[in-house]
C-alpha cells in the first residue's frame, strides 16, 4: 500500500501539487519503513503442535442475496493441480461442521506439486480445486427442476389478490425448464405465498418441501378456489399475451424475441439466454494481482467484496512481502507497543501482514475473521515457490504469497525491488518469506521469471476477469515524484507483460477482461463512495489493523499490522474506489440498417462482437488482429457510416525505457462490413516514458458538423491534448488546449449545431472547450461552475446542446447538467436524479440512464420520475448504450464472466427493459 511514500499527495479538492507539509495524522508515512502496511505469516498456527487451533464457529453463509449464488457442475481438467493440500476437497465439504483442527501441511508431507501452469506430477491424485464451485445437490437439483412451479404459485398468488412480500431464499438454476437462468427455487416461495392465501401471517418462508400452514386442507373450498384461480390465469394470460404483441414489439425488433428453442433469434451457437431481475448470469472468477498486501483493501473495495459476497470464486495474489521496515507498530509508539515486534524483524511483520489479510478475507467471506485456512505450498512456474492459502468455509477464496521483496520507498532509486528488477539494475530480485510460511526454500526471481510465475497463476486460475494496479500513474508537475508507490505501478507492468504472455502462449483457456485501478491519488480526488459504502470498506480496513490486539490467530507476530492502526483509512482510501481505465461509454453503437456492434477489450485485443440489422443473430466475440490493447475502446461513426475505433495500445520494446502507451484506431472497411482495416497509430503527445510514466488517458472523439473527427487525451501534465483529421485522411499534430488539474478522461459530443464540445473533471469542478461553429478550432478553456463531481464523466448530443452526467461525491448520485455553445460554452441549471448510489460511468440513451449501483450491480432508470431498478448483473468496466433507430434504446454491459450481455426498451414514457441477453455461449476456450 502506502510501503513507504513519504506523503500521501495532495489533499482532496487541490492541484496535484506537492502536497502540504506532513500530517502529524499520517506520520507514520515518513517513519522510514519501506511499508506501512505489511503481510500476513502464518494463520492461527502453533508452532508447538502444528496444528490450526481454530475455535471455529458455524459457518455463516457469506451471501447476503442467497439469489446471487450461482453452482456449476464440474469442469473436465480443472481438477489437476497436484500442488494443492491432500483433502482440501473434503475439508471444504465439511466446512459447516463442528469445530475441528486442520493439520498443516509441511512441504516434506506434500503430495508431489506442479508449478503454476507447469506440467502435472506423473501419478499424483487430483485433489479439490478451489475455484470450482461444487455441483449442485440433490436438493438443489430439485429446486432447479421445480423452478417454474415457483414462479406460476407466485403469480398465482399475485391473482388471487395476495399481497406481494419477500420471496424465499434461492439459488441459480441454469438449465430450468423456461430457459432463464438463475430461477430462484420455489418451495419457500410457494409455502408462505400459500400461508398468507390461508390467513397466516407473513413471515420467513418454510423450508423447501415444508407443508404450508393454514389452508393446507384437501377440502371443497381449497379445490373450488384453485378452480377459479386456474381460469383466471388463462384469462391473464391472454390479456398478457395480446399486452406483450404490443408493449413488446420494440424487443422483437431488438433481436430478442427468437425462437423458443433460440431466444436470442439466432442459431445454436449464439442462442442467448434471458437473465431476469431474479437470476444470476455466470459469475466467472477473478484473480487481481497487487504489489503488497492490503492494496486489494485499500484500492480495489467494494470491488472485491461485491465479488466475494455474490460468490465470484476470488483469488488474490501478492507480489511482494510487504516487509517495510519490519516494526509491527504504530510509528507514534515505536517499539513500545505492547503484542507487537519490538525490534525490526522483516519476516514477523510480514506474517502479521499475511495474518490481518486473511482476518480481512475471512470476514468478508464469512463474517467470522477467525475462520480456518488451508495453506500449502506450490513450485512455480518461475522456479521458486508461492505459498497458496484456501478458506476451508469459503474455497472459491484463494490467496497467492510470491513474497518477494518490496522496494521500501515510494519513489527513491531502490535496486533490489520491482523497479530495479525491470530496469536491469538487477539481474534478480530475492525472496522475503515470511516467518509463519510453509515455504522454506528461499530463491530468487529473474525479469521473465516472474512474467512466467504470474502467467502460470493466470493459467492455473484461468481467470475471466484480471484485476490488478494502474501501470502509468503519471507525476506531480512540480516535484516529478510519482502519484503512486513505485511497486504498484512496477508490479503491474509486469502483470501486464504476464497477461500478454498468458494470452499468447495458453490457448485452451477463456476469454479475460482486464481492470485497472488508481491507487493513492484516490486521496486527492473527490469521494467516489456513499457514507455506507465507505463505512464498510474502513471495517475491512479495521479488521486487517488488527486495532482490538486479540491475539484471535494465534500468531506471536501478530494477527495483522499495526502501522496503520492509529489510521486504517490512509489518506482517505476507504472513502473512494476509481478505475484507471476502461471508463468509456461509447463501446456500443448501431448502424445504418439497425444492426449493433459491441467493443471491448479482451485479451489484450478489441473484441467485436454483432448484429445484423434489427433482428438478426448475434456474431462474437470476434478478436480484431494486434495485440497490446489496453481496456477500454470507444466507437465513433463516420461521415460515410462506417465505425471506427479508438483506443490505446502498450507495447514494452526491447529496452526498459521503451515502454510505450500510444492512442490507435482502426476503421470498418466498408459500412456494415465486418472486416476492420489495420490498427493506425496517433502516437502520443509524451515524449518519454521516463517524463510522464507515459500517463495519457483514453481517446475521447467525435465528428462535428463537417465530418472531421478529432481525438482528445488528457497528458502526463493535466492539460488536454488533441489531433484532427484533415481533408486528406492524414491527421495533425497533438495539439495543446490547456487546462489543468484535469484527471480521468475527457468526453467529447457535437451539438444540433454540429459544433464538438469537449468536458472534463478537474479535483474541484468541470471545465470545458467548444467550438465555435463546425470545422473550427476549439475555443478557450472555460470553466463549467458546476459543483466537484467524482471522476467518470458522460456527455451526449441531444435538446440542441450537449448533456453531461456525472455522479455527487460521497453519494454516488447521478446528477446532469446541459451544456451549450451559443456565445460560448454556457451551462444550465443542474439536476440531481438519484440513483442507487454506486460509482463509476454512467451511460445515458433516450430515456434510459445506468451505472453501477451499490453492491455491484448495474442500476437503471427507464424514465425521469420513475424508480431505479437493479439488475443481477456485475460487470466490467462502464455500461454502453445507444439508440437504435428513432425509438429504441439498446443497453449493454460485459460481465464478470468477459460475456457480453444486452437488453433493449421502447424510448417511450411507459416502457421498461426486456430480459438481459448473454450473447454467445458459456466463456470457455476461445
Amino acid at each position: 500500500m502506502s510501503d513507504g511514500h513519504p506523503r500521501p499527495g495532495p489533499p482532496a479538492g487541490g492541484a496535484p501539487g506537492p502536497g502540504p507539509a506532513p500530517d502529524p495524522t499520517y506520520q507514520y508515512w515518513q517513519y522510514g519503513h519501506s511499508d506501512p502496511y505489511g503481510q500476513y505469516g502464518q494463520y492461527a498456527w502453533s508452532q508447538d503442535s502444528q496444528q490450526y487451533h481454530q475455535s471455529h464457529l458455524p459457518h455463516q453463509h457469506q451471501h447476503p442475496e442467497p439469489v446471487r449464488e450461482f453452482h456449476h457442475a464440474p469442469q473436465a481438467g480443472w481438477n489437476s493441480w497436484d500442488g494443492w493440500p491432500d483433502g482440501a476437497g473434503a475439508q471444504a465439504q465439511q466446512a459447516q461442521q463442528a469445530q475441528q483442527a486442520y493439520e498443516f501441511q509441511h512441504p516434506a508431507d506434500a503430495e508431489p506439486a506442479r508449478a503454476f501452469g507447469g506440467p502435472e506430477a506423473a501419478g499424483a491424485p487430483a485433489p479439490f480445486v478451489p475455484q470450482q464451485s461444487q455441483a449442485p445437490s440433490p436438493q438443489q437439483a430439485q429446486a432447479q427442476q421445480d423452478a417454474p412451479q415457483g414462479r406460476r404459485a407466485a403469480r398465482l398468488a399475485r391473482r388471487a389478490g395476495a399481497p406481494d412480500g419477500p420471496t424465499g431464499a434461492s439459488t441459480a438454476a441454469p438449465g430450468a425448464a423456461d430457459g432463464r437462468i438463475g430461477e430462484a427455487p420455489p418451495q419457500g416461495r410457494r409455502a408462505a405465498r400459500t400461508a398468507r392465501r390461508g390467513g397466516a401471517p407473513d413471515g420467513p418462508a418454510p423450508a423447501a418441501g415444508a407443508r404450508p400452514r393454514g389452508g393446507g386442507g384437501q377440502g371443497p373450498q381449497r379445490n373450488h378456489r384453485w378452480a377459479g384461480l386456474v381460469k383466471g390465469v388463462a384469462l391473464c394470460a391472454a390479456v398478457a399475451a395480446a399486452g406483450m404483441l404490443v408493449l413488446r414489439a420494440g424487443a422483437a425488433v431488438e433481436g430478442l424475441g427468437g425462437s423458443p428453442a433460440h431466444p436470442g433469434g439466432g442459431g445454436p451457437d449464439t442462442a442467448a439466454v434471458a437473465v431476469g431481475a431474479g437470476a444470476v448470469p455466470d459469475p466467472g472468477r477473478v484473480v487481481q494481482i497487487v504489489a503488497h498486501p492490503d492494496d486489494d483493501l485499500y484500492f480495489m473495495n467494494p470491488d472485491l467484496r461485491y465479488s466475494i459476497s455474490a460468490g465470484h470464486p476470488v483469488t488474490s495474489v501478492y507480489l511482494t512481502a510487504g516487509e517495510a521496515d519490519g516494526v509491527n507498530a504504530a510509528p507514534a509508539k515505536g517499539a513500545t507497543t505492547k503484542g507487537a515486534t519490538a525490534k525490526p524483524d522483516k519476516p514477523a511483520y510480514a506474517e502479521a501482514r499475511q495474518n490481518g489479510i486473511r482476518a480481512a478475507y475471512a470476514k468478508m467471506a464469512t463474517g467470522d475473521r477467525s475462520s480456518a485456512w488451508k495453506r500449502t505450498v506450490v513450485p512455480t512456474k518461475g522456479g521458486g515457490h508461492a505459498e497458496v492459502d484456501v478458506l476451508v468455509a469459503n474455497p472459491r477464496v484463494n490467496l497467492v504469497w510470491l513474497q518477494l521483496r518490496e522496494a521500501g520507498h515510494g519513489y527513491a532509486d531502490v535496486p533490489d525491488s520491482l523497479h530495479g528488477l525491470w530496469d536491469g539494475k538487477v539481474a534478480r530480485l530475492e525472496s522475503m518469506l515470511s516467518s509463519g510460511t510453509p515455504v522454506k526454500q528461499r530463491f530468487a526471481y529473474s525479469k521473465d521469471q516472474v512474467v512466467q510465475t504470474l502467467a502460470g497463476v493466470l493459467e492455473q486460475y484461468t481467470p475471466t476477469t484480471v484485476r490488478f494496479q494502474d501501470p502509468t500513474p503519471g507525476r506531480y508537475p512540480d516535484t516529478k515524484q510519482y502519484t503512486d508507490h513505485q511497486d504498484h505501478f512496477y508490479g503491474a507492468r509486469f502483470v501486464q507483460m504476464a497477461t500478454a504472455a498468458y494470452a499468447k502462449d495458453v490457448k485452451d483457456r477463456p476469454h479475460f477482461a482486464v481492470q485497472n485501478y488508481v491507487g493513492y491519488f484516490n486521496g486527492s480526488l473527490p469521494s467516489a463512495l456513499d457514507p455506507q459504502e465507505a463505512k464498510e470498506k474502513l471495517d475491512s480496513l479495521d479488521t486487517y489493523a488488527w486495532l482490538d490486539r486479540q491475539n484471535h490467530c494465534g500468531s506471536d507476530a501478530g494477527c495483522g499490522d499495526l502501522k496503520v492502526s492509529d489510521h486504517p483509512a490512509g489518506n482517505r482510501w476507504t472513502d473512494s474506489i476509481n478505475y484507471a481505465r476502461g471508463t468509456g461509454t461509447n463501446w456500443l453503437t448501431s448502424d445504418k440498417d439497425h444492426g449493433l456492434w459491441a467493443f471491448k477489450v479482451l485479451d489484450g485485443q478489441v473484441a467485436v462482437w454483432h448484429r445484423p440489422g434489427p433482428v438478426g443473430a448475434w456474431r462474437g466475440p470476434d478478436l480484431l488482429p494486434g495485440t497490446g490493447m489496453d481496456p477500454g475502446a470507444s466507437a465513433v461513426t463516420l461521415k460515410d457510416g462506417r465505425i471506427a475505433v479508438f483506443g490505446t495500445r502498450t507495447s514494452f520494446g526491447a529496452r526498459p525505457t521503451d515502454y510505450r502507451r500510444e492512442v490507435v484506431h482502426a476503421v470498418q472497411k466498408s459500412p456494415g462490413a465486418d472486416g476492420f482495416g489495420e490498427w493506425q497509430s496517433l502516437g502520443t503527445p509524451e515524449t518519454a516514458d521516463e517524463t510522464w510514466t507515459s500517463d495519457i488517458s483514453a481517446p475521447a472523439v467525435s465528428v462535428d458538423g463537417t465530418g472531421q473527427p478529432a481525438a482528445y487525451v488528457r497528458d502526463g501534465a493535466y492539460g488536454l491534448r488533441g489531433r484532427v483529421q484533415q481533408a486528406d485522411g492524414g491527421w495533425g499534430p497533438w495539439e495543446k488546449h490547456g487546462g489543468e488539474d484535469l484527471h480521468g478522461a475527457p468526453v467529447t459530443a457535437t451539438d444540433g449545431a454540429g459544433r464538438r464540445i469537449v468536458l472534463s473533471a478537474t479535483s474541484k469542478s468541470v471545465v470545458g472547450w467548444a467550438q465555435p461553429k463546425p470545422g473550427a478550432p476549439l475555443g478557450r478553456v472555460t470553466a463549467t461552475g458546476l459543483p466537484d463531481t467524482t471522476l467518470p464523466l458522460t456527455a451526449e448530443g441531444r435538446e440542441g446542446g450537449v448533456r453531461l452526467w456525472f455522479r455527487k461525491p460521497g453519494s454516488g448520485n447521478v446528477r446532469t447538467a446541459l451544456m451549450t455553445a451559443d456565445g460560448g460554452l454556457k451551462v444550465n441549471h443542474m439536476t440531481d436524479l438519484g440513483g442507487l448510489n454506486g460509482f463509476g460511468s454512467v451511460t445515458a440513451s433516450g430515456h434510459v440512464l445506468a451505472g453501477r449501483a451499490a453492491g455491484g450491480q448495474l442500476g437503471s432508470e427507464v424514465g425521469p420520475g420513475r424508480p431505479w431498478g437493479r439488475s443481477p448483473l456485475m460487470f466490467v468496466g462502464a455500461p454502453s448504450s445507444t439508440m437504435t433507430g428513432k425509438n429504441m434504446v439498446s443497453l449493454a454491459v460485459v460481465g464478470l464472466d468477459a460475456r457480453l450481455y444486452v437488453t433493449s426498451s421502447a424510448d417511450a414514457p411507459d416502457a421498461y427493459l426486456a430480459p438481459w441477453q448473454p450473447v454467445g455461449p458459456r466463456n470457455a476456450a476461445p
